[in-house]
């Protein structure tokens, strides 16, 4: 997610974005998350594709159990925590010469939240604040500049690929399609949320398009966000 300022209106939008959090309720947890808009612009709000697509992985019962998953544009944290509380597993009892301790199996998902480097902090912050101790060390925190140091990254290794409200700044559109093209496999299902605000997000789509096989899954119309679902070529397989 690009650090710059955004216009996005004014009146109650915009005082929701400058307050300093933000409560959401998602996978039977209440989440608070903070906010810094004066500080880190857009990479610090939380905008309503998030919000959008967290309502929508969780009312459609996509099974995120033993996936492998990663989020770009991470922004505040809001998506890859709810992924992470919605992909838990099963909850199983080991004893230790040190005792009983509660581990998750290995059936969790197992979930990748990134963004730029002057975000990281404020999103490992969200991310820690958010989650049960059990469940921290299946969200890894990780620092991707879309279209830098891809060797960072296990090409093709993720089930699912996630962004909300990353397609905005046209001089980022090539390196973020770079992007998922090396993160993406044959199985793997990318799912973006945003708006249509202008016309070059329409580019973007058409961009996509020359890359991956593309269909709108869900258009939430009181909040004018849209999920787009990618796969390569001409799958269309169902989650």
């Amino acid at each position: 997610m690009a650090l710059v300022p955004y216009e996005e209106g004014g009146g109650w939008a915009a005082r929701q974005l400058h307050s300093p959090s933000a409560t959401f309720h998602f996978a039977s947890r209440t989440i608070r998350l903070q906010q810094d808009w004066r500080r880190l612009g857009v990479a610090a709000v939380v905008w309503d594709a998030a919000v959008v697509l967290c309502a929508y992985l969780e009312m459609e019962g996509i099974d995120l159990r033993d996936r492998s998953v990663i989020e770009l544009g991470a922004g505040t944290g809001l998506l890859g925590i709810v992924v992470t509380l919605l992909g838990k597993g099963f909850l199983s009892r080991t004893k230790e010469p040190a005792g009983v301790r509660a581990l998750y199996s290995t059936c969790c998902a197992r979930v990748t939240i990134t963004d730029r480097a002057a975000a990281l902090e404020f999103l490992e912050s969200n991310v820690q604040a958010n989650l049960p101790p059990e469940l921290r060390p299946r969200a890894v925190v990780k620092e991707l500049t879309w279209g830098k140091d891809l060797d960072n990254f296990p090409p093709g290794a993720f089930d699912f690929v996630l962004g909300a409200d990353i397609v905005y700044l046209e001089e980022t559109f090539a390196e973020l399609l770079q992007t998922l093209e090396h993160l993406c496999s044959e199985r793997t299902v990318i799912l973006l949320s945003c708006r249509i605000r202008y016309e070059r997000d329409l580019k973007f789509l058409k961009m996509l398009r020359e890359r991956f096989s593309v269909s709108e899954v869900h258009y939430e119309s009181s909040k004018d966000v849209h999920i787009y679902k990618a796969q390569r070529g001409s799958r269309k397989d169902d989650f």
